[in-house]
């Protein structure tokens, strides 16, 4: 009886010792938890600081690379203050020549048209120095941005292309730009020569505004609106002294011009971009060489209005949007220009008389033209690419006094009744971005009794910097 006692005693004092043991385990897991968890908060405090520091830091340093910006550009402001490194803009230089084969005219013009006044990039035979030019650009600061280009031209004079400064994150898609530049109006025309698909300017560009182009002296300003399709508009105001106007030497705007682009992709291949421009200018005493009726040089002098309206079009292909291999572009550009004023006629050389000696009164004068032009330009392979062109100008229509024959010679080009017309095809190679060699044959019958076959090959050369081109 003894021995069952015992066991029972024995159990009991085992079972007794479960709860003991149970209490201490959940003691010693608590204890853990406890642990583990301030070792997590000491780790996420630490990571807030470092989080708070690096803030600051970034702070800090945003702050430092803004100070440090506006250092340079007070530097390169400075940049005669002797220290070489802080003049540091972008140059670049391009080369552009050609040989060209045509005939020896001695006077060229466009007939049906007033002459485009001087033209400096009027083209030669045989072998000549181009269009060539030296550009500098950089951004003064991070407000504003510089841009300088000088030309040495055909005739071998240096100009002042363009000089202007924009304005740079003005916000809300607006921009403006103050000095001399190349207008917005139309497509080809802010284009410089290097960026052409032709040898030459287009037979309405060289009416219009002489081979160079047109020229502001002003402000301009462009404001891009938010829509999922590009729509931007802009204006000029400008001294006006440029071909079809003339300097007034006048207070105020001589120039104005506004114009409307918009445009977007077609697909993953295609895009396009269509534009509207207006020009408004005056002209105080434009000149142009005339013959009298005795055969004896003669100048002309228009006194007035001239307005001048383009629409334009491009559209361009490439597979999936890579132009490297093919791609196709289609341009056009159309206008109508109408001119009313006054005129009148004098000497040329005062040592030899004319019917328009001492100064004589033509009446009025009022002109409507129209004309335009088409390209398709396809590259078929890497390198190489061959293109089209055609060239339309209409007679249009001339309003003036009878009594003008009585003093100028009716044989004049300016009074013909004629069509002119050039078909332009070529063939060049760019053996990169900087580099292109240009063959081009051309049928040009911009003058009456003239069938002028002409062949030409170029190079152009660009050096240093050279910005991504426009649409």
């Amino acid at each position: 009886m003894i021995r069952p006692s015992l066991i029972v005693l024995a159990a009991s004092g085992v079972l007794a010792s479960f709860p003991a043991a149970a209490d201490t385990d959940l003691q010693a897991l608590r204890a853990e938890i406890a642990q583990m968890k301030q070792a997590y908060e000491q780790r996420i405090a630490a990571l807030e600081n470092r989080l708070v520091q690096a803030e600051s830091t970034s702070t800090q340093a945003k702050a430092a690379a803004e100070q440090a910006a506006t250092r340079a550009a007070t530097q390169t402001a400075r940049a005669g203050d002797g220290k070489a490194s802080a003049f540091n803009p972008e140059i670049g230089l391009v080369l552009q020549g050609q040989a060209k084969r045509m005939q020896d005219v001695p006077e060229r013009m466009v007939s049906g048209y007033w002459p485009a006044g001087h033209d400096h990039g009027a083209e030669k035979r045989g072998a000549s120095l181009q269009h060539s030019e030296l550009m500098f650009a950089a951004n003064i600061d991070p407000g504003f941005r510089g841009v300088a280009r000088f030309a040495v031209t055909g005739a071998g004079e240096v100009e002042v292309e363009e000089a202007s400064v924009s304005t740079l994150g003005l916000g809300n898609g607006l921009s403006v730009r103050a000095g001399r530049f190349a207008s917005n109006i139309g497509y080809e025309n802010a284009r410089h020569p290097h960026e052409w698909d032709f040898a030459d300017a287009t037979l309405m560009q060289k009416v219009l505004f002489g081979a160079e182009g047109y020229r502001q002296d002003g402000v301009q300003v462009k404001w891009l609106a938010p829509t999922p399709f590009m729509l931007q508009f802009g204006a000029e105001f400008g001294r006006g002294a440029n071909f079809p106007g003339t300097d007034r030497n006048k207070n105020g705007s001589g120039a104005g011009a506004l114009f409307a682009k918009t445009g977007g992709d077609v697909g993953a291949s295609n895009a396009w971009q269509a534009g509207l421009s207006f020009l408004n200018t005056s002209a105080a005493d434009r000149a142009a060489h005339f013959e009298d009726t005795g055969g004896v040089e003669a100048e002309s002098f228009f006194s007035g209005k001239s307005r001048t309206a383009i629409a334009d079009f491009v559209w361009k292909w490439a597979p999936n949007g890579n132009a490297s291999d093919r791609s196709l572009k289609l341009q056009t550009e159309v206008f109508r220009r109408t001119e009313q004023g006054t005129w009148r006629c004098d000497d040329a050389d005062p040592a030899n008389a004319t019917t328009c000696t001492g100064g004589v009164a033509l009446g009025d004068l009022l002109t409507r033209q129209t004309g335009g032009y088409a390209s398709a330009v396809y590259q078929f392979m890497p390198k190489w690419r061959v293109g089209y062109r055609h060239d339309w100008l209409g007679k249009g229509s001339k309003s003036f006094d009878a009594m003008v024959f009585n003093l100028l010679d009716a044989g004049n080009h300016y009074f013909a009744d004629f069509k002119p017309r050039k078909d332009s095809v070529m063939l060049d190679w760019s053996n990169s971005e900087f580099s292109r060699l240009r063959l081009q044959y051309a049928r040009d019958r911009a003058m009456m009794g003239v069938t002028d076959n002409q062949v030409t090959l170029q190079y152009i050369m660009s050096l240093g910097a050279h910005g991504a081109h426009k649409f």
